[in-house]
């Protein structure tokens, strides 16, 4: 077996050494990943590496592969490079960082982003021990349980500080189950949180994240005043027996209101139901109406009446010196009057 002479031992550790110590020289550039780096299955993504405007040149890869994944790809003029993932596996999740190259030299790796992809199993639920409007100051438990046997959960905030906490889960009513605790609570901590299962053996492969919960601090501008009383969860049976109450207050004068109105329409249309009838009784007789009002026009009409005076003639027995069968008028008359039509 032969020696390594020291002198090229020692070369090679100097060089190792220097080309070391010019990475440690340049400043790391930034990764970020677009849209996010919590990315659905089978979503696009692309990770960008983010450098001086004097960056020659950009790699990403892995932690753990210090090489770029397609050298040729990776190492470009452009100042910014960016990798394109059209469709996001699982065997694209990891942890992955980049360098930049400037005069030959290539810059230390960037802190490393975490890829994940979620949709792989069924969604746990997120709930709030002591309600979702909380004052400041306040511990705040976030219970995450699924029927699934998750190893860990994981808790996110989607706005503000994007925060995110892992922790191992517990046997829980024939389940699993963690509690994350935000303590003390503050404003900043407001906002819209989802929790994911996940397994030991593939910690960046996430379930369907749970349903949106949104906490609210009190004295916030996204929160109810502080006069105002907390929400909680009022048992179904009260909120129940609350809308029954509020259905009769409502109900009762609509209903009164509506027999009113059928009421008035009906009296309506009985009393033209009764003009009618008249108007038609009097078409079809007409002449008792006309002999009523006739008979006054008549006797008032003096061409329709013609007086006749007769005088009657009554016997009377005689007297001394007067022959009885001699006629004698009488002192009274009457009148008969005879009407022509």
């Amino acid at each position: 077996m032969s020696m390594v002479p020291p002198s090229l031992l020692c070369l090679g550790l100097c060089l190792s050494q220097s080309t070391w110590a010019q990475k440690g020289n340049l400043p790391p550039p930034r990764i970020t990943a677009l849209p996010g780096s919590t990315v659905p299955a089978k979503s696009h993504v692309t990770l960008l590496c983010q450098g001086p405007k004097q960056a020659e040149g950009y790699r990403i890869s892995r932690v753990g592969s210090p090489e770029p994944m397609d050298k040729e790809e990776q190492i470009t003029s452009r100042k910014t490079n960016a990798l394109s993932i059209a469709e996001m596996t699982s065997g694209k999740t990891g942890l992955y960082h980049c360098s930049y190259q400037r005069g030959g030299r290539w810059s230390q790796f960037s802190d490393p982003l975490q890829l994940v992809m979620t949709g792989a199993y069924d969604k746990p639920s997120l709930s709030s021990i002591a309600g979702t409007v909380v004052a400041p100051g306040e511990t705040v438990k976030l219970q995450c349980f699924s029927k699934f046997n998750y190893d860990v959960f994981i808790l996110t905030k989607e706005d503000g500080d994007h925060v995110t906490q892992n922790q191992s889960s517990v046997p829980h009513d024939g389940g699993r189950q963690t509690i994350f605790l935000l303590n003390p609570v503050s404003s900043t901590q407001a906002g819209t949180y989802r929790c994911y299962g996940a397994f030991h053996d593939n910690p960046y492969v996430w379930s369907q994240p749970s349903d949106p919960l949104q906490l609210q601090v009190e004295g916030t501008t996204d929160s109810p005043s502080s006069t105002q009383p907390r929400c909680s969860t009022a048992p179904s049976g009260n909120r129940a027996s609350q809308d029954i109450r509020l259905g009769i207050w409502i109900g009762v004068p609509v209903a009164v209101g509506l027999l009113l109105l059928v009421f008035l329409i009906f009296l309506i249309l009985y009393c033209l139901r009764k003009a009618k009838n008249n108007a038609e009784r009097k078409e079809r007789h007409p002449e008792a109406a006309g002999w009523v009002n006739g008979q006054a026009s008549e006797a008032a009409d003096p061409q329709d009446v013609t007086y006749s005076q007769v005088t009657c003639h009554v016997p009377h027995q005689g007297t001394a010196g007067t022959p009885s069968w001699v006629p004698r008028q009488t002192q009274s008359s009457e009148y008969v009057t005879l009407a022509f039509k």
